[in-house]
C-alpha cells in the first residue's frame, strides 16, 4: 500500500471541507426501505474516522440508473436515514451536489458533521468525466478521500476528475479492498488457485487469459466448463443439454494451450449433475462425462469433482474465487458451491489458506453456503473486481497512487 495515498497523507483534517466518495449504491424495495446496509456500514469507518479528525464530512454517491435526470426514485434522501443510523450521529441531507445548496450547507455545518448530497447521476456529467462540472462538485472541499473501490472501474467525475482537483487519498473500505486484491493475485503466498465459474467463456475471456498466465492453478466451472469439455472430447455435450458455446472452441483450445505454455494445471470437472429440467428439486442424478443423458439439462458439478477441487484446495496457500461451480440459485444444484466454499472456509479460518472472492453472484452464493464471514476477504465489488482480475488499471486506482 505504500505506492497509494492515504488518509494519513492528508495530513492536519481539523476544520477541513472533506469530500467523501462512497458507493452507498444499495438495494432497496418498492416503499423505499433499505434491504441490505452493507455497503453503508462498510464506509462507516472512514466516515468516523474523518469526524474523529474533526472534518466536516461531504459524502456524494450515485445510486441506481437515473440517466442523468432526477427523481424521486433514485433519490439518496431514501439512504440518508440508514447512514444515519450506521453512523450513529446526524446527517444532513443537501438537495443538490453542486452550487447554493452545497455552499450553504457546507458553510452551516460544524467540524465533526457529516452532510449527504444528493445522487450525483442526476447529472449526466458525472458519467461523462466531465472535468470542469467535478469542479463544481469539488468547489467548496479542501481534500477529497475515496472509499468507492466497486465503482473504480470507471472513469467518472467524481472518481477520478474530482480527485484530481484536491489533495486525495484512498479510504480505509478502498485500502482494504486494493490491499486484500493485491495480496490475493498480484503478491499472494503460493501455490495460488483461482475458481472461475459463470455461463459463458465468452464473458469472461479477458479473465481466463489473465488467469492462466498467473495462477498455479484455475479450476473452471459453471456453464463456460461445458465448452472446455467439448474441445477435450465430451461428444455427449450439446447446445441442447448443456451451455456449450461452439464458436469459442478454438478459444478455449488457446486459453488451454496458454495455461500449458505456463505451468498452469486446469481443473474440469470430471462428473456433472444432470436434470430433467431447469427448475428447482427437479428430477435429477450425477453422471460421468462418458454418461450424459440426451436431453435435459447440465446445472452443476458431482462429488467427484468437488472431492478433486478439495484435494487441489488443500495444496494452495491462496485462493481467488470469482463465480459459482453451478446453478446455485435452484436447490439442490448449490451443492456443490456449497462444499468447496464451505471447505475453503474450514481452511481459512485453520489459518492454512487465503481466501479472496467477489462479484455478485459469488457474493450471493457464499452467504447461501453460510460462509460469508469465514473467508479472508469478500469484495462488495463487481465490475471493479473482476476488471482487477483480468488485470487491467482501474481509472479510480490509478489516480490514488503517490
Amino acid at each position: 500500500m505504500q505506492e497509494y495515498k492515504t488518509i494519513e497523507d492528508l495530513g492536519d483534517l481539523n476544520g477541513k471541507v472533506v469530500m467523501l466518495r462512497a458507493d452507498l449504491n444499495v438495494p432497496m424495495d418498492e416503499n423505499f426501505h433499505v434491504t441490505n446496509t452493507a455497503r453503508i456500514d462498510r464506509t462507516v469507518p472512514t466516515i468516523k474516522l474523518l469526524m474523529k479528525k474533526g472534518a466536516k464530512v461531504v459524502v456524494i454517491s450515485h445510486f441506481g440508473r437515473p440517466e442523468g435526470k432526477g427523481d424521486t426514485k433514485n433519490s439518496l434522501s431514501h439512504v440518508a436515514p440508514e447512514l444515519e443510523k450506521a453512523l450513529g450521529s446526524k446527517v444532513v441531507f443537501v438537495e443538490d451536489c453542486i452550487g447554493e445548496a452545497v455552499k450553504n450547507a457546507v458553510a452551516s455545518a460544524k467540524n465533526g458533521e457529516v452532510l449527504l448530497l444528493e445522487n450525483l447521476r442526476f447529472y449526466d456529467e458525472e458519467k461523462k468525466g466531465n472535468e470542469e462540472w467535478a469542479k463544481e462538485l469539488t468547489k467548496y472541499a479542501d481534500a477529497y478521500v475515496s472509499d468507492a473501490f466497486s465503482t473504480a472501474h470507471r472513469a467518472h467525475a467524481s472518481m477520478v476528475a474530482a480527485a484530481k482537483n484536491l489533495p486525495s487519498a484512498m479510504g480505509l473500505l478502498m485500502a482494504e479492498e486494493v490491499n486484500a486484491l493485491t495480496n490475493g493475485l498480484n503478491n499472494p503466498k503460493r501455490p495460488l488457485m483461482a475458481i472461475v465459474g459463470g455461463s459463458k467463456v465468452s464473458t469472461k475471456l479477458d479473465l481466463l487469459n489473465n488467469l492462466v498466465k498467473k495462477v498455479d492453478k484455475l479450476v473452471i466451472s459453471g456453464g463456460m466448463a461445458h465448452t472446455f469439455l467439448k474441445v477435450l472430447g465430451v461428444a455427449a455435450i450439446n447446445e441442447e443439454n448443456s451451455l456449450v458455446q461452439m464458436d469459442m472452441l478454438d478459444t478455449a483450445k488457446e486459453i488451454l494451450a496458454t495455461a500449458k505454455a505456463n505451468n498452469c494445471e486446469i481443473i474440469l470437472p470430471n462428473d456433472l449433475v444432470w436434470s430433467k429440467e431447469f427448475a428447482a428439486n427437479a428430477e435429477h442424478k450425477t453422471v460421468d462425462l462418458d454418461n450424459i443423458p440426451a436431453g435435459g439439462t447440465l446445472l452443476d458439478v458431482g462429488e467427484k469433482t468437488v472431492a478433486t477441487i478439495k484435494d487441489k484446495m488443500a495444496e494452495c496457500k491462496t485462493v481467488v474465487w470469482n463465480g459459482p461451480l453451478g446453478a446455485f440459485e435452484l436447490k439442490p444444484f448449490d451443492a456443490a458451491t456449497n462444499a468447496v466454499a464451505q471447505y475453503a472456509a474450514e481452511l481459512t479460518q485453520a489459518g492454512k489458506l487465503i481466501t479472496v472472492a467477489g462479484g455478485g453472484d459469488t457474493v450471493s452464493s457464499l452467504a447461501s453456503a453460510g460462509v460469508d464471514d469465514k473467508f479472508t476477504y469478500i469484495s462488495t465489488a463487481g465490475g471493479a473486481f473482476l476488471e482487477w482480475m483480468e488485470g487491467k488499471e482501474l481509472p479510480g486506482i490509478v489516480v490514488m497512487k503517490k
